[in-house]
Formats: C-alpha cells, sequence, structure tokens
C-alpha cells in the first residue's frame, strides 16, 4: 500500500488502513472517507501520513501523482525508515552493553546515524513522535532524539562542521550507562525513593567506563556519557563539577537531554507540553545550564512564522499572529478572531504546533 503525507491528503480519500495516535489509539478506523474535519484531526494529532484506497478499492499506486508528491513521501518515509534503523541497533547496543560492553559496533553505530542525520530535515525537534512508541522503548527513543537535537542545537549555535556528528554520537550514547542499571528502577511506574535515585545515578560513570577505552570515539563523547547530569553552578552529578570543568558537548546534551526526557512519556509520569519544557529550560539557564546554548535553543526551535497554526492548553485552535523573540514561547495567537496575547493569559499556553 501507498502512503501519503497528510499534507497531500485530499477530502473524500478512503483509508486502507487504521490511522493509530503515538500512543496506538485508533484515531480513524480503516474504510472512513475522509472529510475536512478529519484533516483537522490529523493535522491536530500530528500524524504525519496515512495510507488510502483508489476509487476502486485498490491501494493508490505511487506513480498517481494526483494523490500524493512523491519526493516528499519519499523523503519522510526514509527517515521514518532509518530511525526504526536505529532504533533496532540501540536495542542491540544496549544488550551488548549489559553484557560487558565488549566490542561495541562503533563503526554500525556512526554509519547508521550518519544516514538517519542526512534526513534530519525531516525532523522537528518540538513536534516529533516516534511511531508507535512504547515506554518499554523509552531509553532507546531519548537517545535517538537527543542525540538529533544535539546535533542541531550545535550547528544552530556555530559549531564547526567537525564537531557535529561527535556531539550526535555523544547525544546517542549518553544513557549507555543505563544498560546495567537495575531494570526495577528503570521500569519503576512511580517516582523513585532516595536509594533508587543514588543508583539511578550510577549510570552515568558506568557509561563512562563503557566507552573509556573505546578507540574510535573523541573524549568529548565519552565525556557526555559522564557529565550530562553536571551542572553549570556544581549542583549536578556524579562529579558536582562546574562549568568551566564541563564539556562543551556535554554542555548540550544535557540540555536537550532535560528537553526530551520532560516532554516525552515515561512510566512515572506524563510528557508535558514542549512550550512548558522551555520555559523551564529558561529558568534552568539561571545557574543550572549554559544560558547561551539554552538561548540559542529556545530563539530556534520557535522561530515561528505568522500564519502557524497551535492548539492552545484549552483546545481552542488558532494562528500566530506576532511572536515577541524576547518571549518565544508566549506569542499572540488569533482564535477565531480574537487576539489571545499568552505573555497577558498566562493560565494558556502553546499545547502543539498543528501546522507550520
Amino acid at each position: 500500500m501507498a502512503t501519503v503525507p497528510v499534507s497531500q491528503l485530499k477530502s473524500g480519500e478512503k483509508l486502507s488502513e487504521d490511522v493509530l495516535t503515538k500512543y496506538n489509539n485508533v484515531l480513524l478506523r480503516k474504510g472512513k472517507i475522509i472529510s475536512e474535519h478529519d484533516l483537522e484531526v490529523l493535522r491536530a494529532f500530528l500524524i504525519p501520513a496515512v495510507q488510502i484506497e483508489s476509487k476502486n478499492g485498490q491501494a493508490v499506486s505511487s506513480s498517481d501523482e494526483t494523490a500524493l508528491d512523491e519526493k516528499q513521501q519519499g523523503t519522510v518515509l526514509s527517515f521514518y525508515e532509518h530511525y526504526e534503523k536505529m532504533l533496532q541497533l540501540m536495542r542491540r547496543v544496549y544488550n551488548i552493553a549489559n553484557a560487558g560492553g565488549q566490542n561495541l559496533p562503533i563503526l554500525e553505530i556512526r554509519t547508521t546515524l550518519e544516514k538517519l542525520i542526512q534526513h534530519i530535515d525531516d525532523y522537528n525537534v518540538l513536534t516529533f513522535s516516534p511511531r508507535h512508541f512504547q515506554l518499554s522503548d523509552f531509553i532507546y527513543h531519548n537517545s535517538i532524539m537527543v542525540s538529533l537535537t544535539s546535533y542541531n542545537l550545535a550547528k544552530w549555535h556555530g559549531l564547526s562542521s567537525k564537531d557535529l556528528m561527535p556531539v550526535a554520537l555523544g547525544g546517542l550514547l549518553h544513557d549507555i550507562g543505563n544498560a546495567k542499571v537495575d531494570a526495577g528502577i528503570l521500569f519503576k511506574p512511580s517516582a523513585l525513593n532516595a536509594a533508587e535515585r543514588e543508583d539511578m545515578k550510577k549510570h552515568t560513570i558506568i557509561g563512562y567506563n563503557l566507552l573509556k577505552s573505546v578507540p574510535a570515539i573523541n573524549d568529548g563523547v565519552k565525556l557526555c556519557a559522564l557529565q550530562h547530569h553536571e551542572r553549570e553552578d556544581g549542583s549536578g552529578y556524579p562529579l558536582g563539577v562546574r562549568g568551566d570543568k564541563i564539556h562543551l558537548y556535554s554542555k548540550i546534551v544535557a540540555i536537550t537531554d532535560v528537553f526530551h526526557a520532560m516532554k516525552t512519556n515515561r512510566y512515572h509520569k506524563s510528557g508535558a507540553s514542549p512550550y512548558l519544557v522551555l520555559e523551564q529550560l529558561l529558568n534552568e539557564s539561571f545557574g543550572k545550564l549554559d544560558p547561551a546554548l539554552v538561548q540559542t535553543f529556545i530563539n530556534k526551535v520557535t522561530s515561528f512564522h505568522n500564519g502557524t497554526l497551535v492548539k492552545l492548553s484549552d483546545n481552542q485552535v488558532g494562528e500566530i499572529v506576532f511572536s515577541d523573540r524576547s518571549h518565544p514561547t508566549r506569542p499572540w495567537v488569533n482564535v477565531n478572531g480574537k487576539i489571545i496575547n499568552l505573555m497577558i493569559e498566562r493560565n494558556l499556553y502553546i499545547q502543539d504546533v498543528i501546522q507550520t
């Protein structure tokens, strides 16, 4: 069956497969005729693509140019295909690490990541959600998303091209120590107690020890495993070092790790709105996270254009009409002719971007 990007989908088309949300709930049933309202629903739930039938009940041919833009379809699918390959590889890497970490397939990791990054233009930091996300796979998804976002942040902040792949590798392997953390702690459905938190903190040293003897990666990559929970004011762990002792790669990964950990569903908590997470990052930039990197990150991921459709926390949908760069997460939103200034309406916030 052919897959049609939602941006190319037309009302009157018939679904040939169920459409699932990121939590695997059925959003639209197989056989449903798409209406204009259904298109809005698909965009609101950030569904990238669906499968449809032609008028005679057959799946649409990929050569049917009236139904889809082949180039866009191929690009989107290539990103997800390479993401899935990266996910499968990370499962294997963690199994190897759990068994002692001998002979980590660094070359395969690097080449698989490079192929995924070739499609990074199809990765939106704020709106991306893995397909068929399962809580048991959080640690792998988080590693991949932190890797991609770290690559972007390094590029946005002006790091040289020779640093971009090492930063991405550092993000990919930053939590490798969790492979040897007790599963009862990793997958606990409630908050950790004090003793469990101390055990969890050991993943930083474990991860560094797994990587320190690997010759094919540089020290910055290895230090991401050790230092991604260190903080500028020395309040982090495991060593409590201050900002001048924290590697630049680790500072980048610290920001992206906090962002994805807070916005993604986990066993013990639901993910928060990405815009609330950005506001939390801004607060953390005062003493905890590198303020210049945080500012770059927030400015880039909230580079809204007028006309961007967003869903607010009260489920109203509107379009951004003005964005004050001094308050990038709280623009003015036009909802049915009424202007809502999110700087004033502090009880509201942007829940999701529907369409850019």
